[in-house]
């Protein structure tokens, strides 16, 4: 193996080397916009992601969290409805049902995909559940055609978590476009980052988007007239420019991000005791993490720091057992496949621009540890 080099768990150098100059520029255009809250930049690109992902309506906020808050209360989920999570998930999932008054439903994932198993959804449904809310985690997208005939059948709404999945497919459709209304992040390190935070939500009922819009702003259509009690959630207009001008690379930066995990596919397939990611037929990954598996996890974690090579874990903890969800009263045993996957979860470098040889580097560095 070749000497010790730095590999960092992510990077922004190449996405922002090719971005700076219309990032400086659309920086100069807005600050002589002189107009720096719901302006034309904010609806321009509410415009133009709505068109990317399908919907016929897009509704800018503040952060993805808000976007999960907003799409819970422009359904009118609140205090004695339930509604069905994954547990494996980051918590985000998780604290919007707790901020609408509702109440947490856990559904262990399928232990291949780690995504919500659909067959074990339709267990947790009672008569006080009003809707499920599905995360395609790391990038791959859930079963949705399989979970949107549960909660049709079932008469529940369908929020979809997209905050790691933008572009992904499920049987051709993408993800975002599925469920009733949708939630998604913009956090920097997201597939689709923003300069700064922020978030939006998806939908093709105008109803929902008339009220969503009303959340975000105060409750208020017209400036000092509030139609009900609402947020103030907006996503600036500064962050929805830089996304517009993100927006263009998307599909390049995902093809990226294919062609690494393609690679890591390749350099790390027959070590055993290593278990690397399984895309389920009909879905696409779109590789907002690599995430292996390993039972010696925290051993390889840190030989792999001595090497160079930062990486990270999600997540180390599931959210029910969170100090946050004590009062839920879960314990160690009560969802073992996610207890499972926060012991074993390693993620590997991933970003667009990620080296060839840096993916290979990483890779000899794994496999010496296991020689």
């Amino acid at each position: 193996m070749q000497q010790n080099k730095s590999v960092p768990f992510f990077s922004f150098d190449a996405t922002t080397e090719l971005i700076k100059e219309e990032i400086k520029q659309t920086f100069d255009d807005f600050l002589q916009s002189q107009w720096y809250i719901l302006g034309n930049k904010l609806s321009t690109f509410e415009t133009d992601y709505a068109n990317f992902n399908g919907t016929k309506h897009c509704i800018g906020v503040a952060n993805g969290l808000d976007a999960l808050h907003i799409a819970l209360k422009a359904l009118n989920i609140g205090p004695g409805d339930e509604v069905i999570v994954p547990t494996n998930t980051f918590i985000a999932t998780w604290l919007a049902v707790s901020y609408a008054g509702a109440t947490v439903v856990p559904v262990e994932p399928d232990e291949v995909t780690y995504n919500i198993h659909s067959d074990k959804i339709e267990a947790a449904i009672t008569s006080k559940t009003k809707a499920i809310i599905p995360v395609h985690l790391y990038g791959q997208a859930c079963e949705m055609d399989e979970i949107m005939a549960m909660a049709r059948k079932h008469s529940l709404f369908v929020i979809e978590d997209n905050a790691q999945a933008h572009g992904a497919t499920y049987q051709g459709t993408l993800t975002g476009s599925f469920g009733d209304i949708n939630a998604t992040s913009f956090y920097p390190t997201k597939n689709f980052g923003a300069l700064g935070d922020g978030g939006a939500l998806t939908t093709n009922s105008a109803e929902l988007d008339t009220k969503a819009r009303l959340l975000r702003n105060y409750g208020s259509a017209e400036k000092y007239h509030h139609e009900i009690v609402g947020l103030n959630s907006r996503l600036d207009e500064i962050q929805a420019a830089f996304l517009s001008v993100k927006l263009k690379y998307l599909a390049s930066w995902t093809a990226e991000r294919k062609q690494v995990a393609i690679l890591y596919d390749e350099l790390l397939a027959g070590i055993n005791d290593l278990v690397i990611p399984v895309t389920a037929e009909g879905a696409e990954h779109v590789y907002h993490l690599y995430v292996i598996r390993t039972n010696r996890r925290d051993e390889l974690q840190a030989y792999l720091k001595n090497k160079g090579v930062a990486t990270a874990i999600h997540y180390p903890i599931p959210a029910h057992l969170q100090k946050a969800y004590a009062h839920l009263g879960y314990k160690k045993g009560n969802f073992p496949i996610a207890e499972q996957l926060a012991a074993t979860s390693l993620s590997l470098p991933m970003n667009p621009g990620l080296a060839g040889e840096d993916v290979r580097y990483v890779c000899d560095a794994l496999r010496s540890f296991y020689e």
